[in-house]
């Protein structure tokens, strides 16, 4: 068996998986152990929103996620041009807690 084939993870993903969740929101928080991403669908005209999937991440994974969006983002940018981003979005209720940014 040759390297690569060893280094190979074999995923599985059930249909409900596959098919995604819409997010327009990320809040993050951590604590010194874990970070912990909401992913949320924030809709205008709603006066409530709601959590659709959190990951809790250890703080290495969290380096790996950041340096990997780079880097998908950055090969996104190259063939496709510079993502332009929106000015501040101003969300329009509190979450309580410490601000967070996505």
């Amino acid at each position: 068996m040759s390297d690569q084939q060893q280094n190979q993870l074999n995923l599985e993903i059930s249909e409900e998986v596959a098919e995604g969740q819409y997010a327009n929101l990320a809040i993050i928080t951590h604590s010194h152990a874990e970070f912990v991403v909401d992913f949320v669908n924030v809709m205008p005209g709603t006066p409530k929103s709601k959590v659709k999937s959190r990951i809790v991440l250890t703080p290495q994974h969290a380096k790996r996620l950041l340096n990997a969006l780079a880097d998908n983002i950055q090969r996104f940018e190259d063939a496709n041009g510079a993502i332009r981003d929106f000015e501040e979005v101003q969300i329009p209720f509190q979450f309580g807690g410490p601000a967070a940014q996505a």
